[in-house]
C-alpha cells in the first residue's frame, strides 16, 4: 500500500520571512554593484527652445518669416503674400553662406495641376549653391526617380515618395555636412545629407558625389567653406514659408581623463 504525505499550505508568516530574506540579499548584492563612470569631463550642452511649428528654435537664423526676403538677392523678384512667398522671374540665393548646416523649409506645389513630369511643381534647394535637393510635385506623377521630390537631383532617389496632395503645405529638413578639400584641391572628405519630407526619412547621412549638373556626371570641384543657399526657380509658381537655419552643428566635446604612466 503506497503512503502519500501532503505539505501544509506555507503560512503567511513564513512567506514574510522569505520576502524578508530576498530583500536583505539583494540590498547586499546591490552594494557590490560598482556604477560605470567614464572619467570624461562634458561641458553642459546648450539650452534652446525647440520652438514651434510656426516659430523656429531660438538659436535658428531666420530666413524667411513671412514678412519679406530681405535675406536673399534677387528677393524682390518673389512674390510676398499671407505670410508665403511664391517663386517668379529667377531663383533667389542667401545674402549670408554656410557650411555644415541644419535647413527647414515649408512648401507647396501648385494646387492646379499643369504639366506633368520635371514640368510640375518643380523647384529645388541647393546647399552651397551647387548640391540639390530637389523640390516637385510627385503626387501621382511620374518623373524619373532621381528626380522625384527629396531626391538628390540625378545621383539619389527618395527612399520612398512621402507627397502630399498639390497645394497642401509639405515640410523639408535637410541636414548637411560640407565637404573638405585640402590645399591642391582634392577631396578630403565628401558632403553628406540627410533629408526628412513631412516628418519621413528620405535619405540617411548620403554621401554626395559632387556638384548638381543636369548634363554630366556629377563632380568636385574646390570651393570655399561657406557659401549661400539657393532656391530655385523653375518656371512653377511654388509657395514657401517658415524658412530657417542651423549652423555650427557640432557634437559635445569633453575632456579625456589622464592616462597615469
Amino acid at each position: 500500500m503506497t503512503t502519500f504525505r501532503f505539505l501544509r499550505r506555507p503560512s503567511l508568516v513564513f512567506l514574510l520571512f522569505l520576502a524578508a530574506v530576498s530583500w536583505q540579499a539583494l540590498q547586499i548584492g546591490a552594494a557590490w554593484v560598482v556604477e560605470y563612470q567614464s572619467g570624461i569631463v562634458w561641458p553642459e550642452p546648450p539650452v534652446v527652445d525647440p520652438g514651434s511649428e510656426s516659430k523656429p528654435p531660438s538659436d535658428a537664423i531666420v530666413l524667411f518669416d513671412g514678412q519679406d526676403l530681405s535675406a536673399w538677392k534677387e528677393g524682390d523678384q518673389w512674390i510676398v503674400q499671407d505670410d508665403y512667398a511664391i517663386s517668379a522671374k529667377t531663383g533667389i540665393t542667401t545674402k549670408q553662406s554656410f557650411g555644415d548646416c541644419q535647413l527647414h523649409l515649408e512648401f507647396a506645389t501648385p494646387e492646379e495641376v499643369k504639366g506633368k513630369g520635371q514640368g510640375r511643381g518643380n523647384s529645388g534647394a541647393f546647399l552651397m549653391s551647387r548640391y540639390e535637393v530637389q523640390i516637385l510635385d510627385s503626387f501621382d506623377n511620374k518623373t524619373y526617380f532621381d528626380g522625384q521630390c527629396g531626391g538628390i537631383y540625378k545621383q539619389q532617389p527618395p527612399t520612398v515618395n512621402a507627397c502630399r496632395k498639390p497645394g497642401e503645405w509639405q515640410t523639408l529638413d535637410i541636414i548637411f555636412t560640407a565637404p573638405r578639400f585640402d590645399a591642391e584641391g582634392k577631396v578630403e572628405k565628401p558632403a553628406y545629407v540627410t533629408v526628412l519630407q513631412n516628418g519621413v526619412l528620405l535619405h540617411n547621412h548620403f554621401e554626395i558625389q559632387g556638384t548638381t549638373s543636369y548634363t554630366e556626371a556629377a563632380k568636385y570641384s574646390k570651393h570655399a567653406e561657406r557659401e549661400p543657399i539657393q532656391l530655385q526657380y523653375h518656371g512653377n509658381p511654388v509657395r514657401f514659408r517658415n524658412i530657417w537655419v542651423r549652423e555650427n552643428i557640432q557634437p559635445i566635446v569633453g575632456k579625456k581623463p589622464e592616462v597615469t604612466p
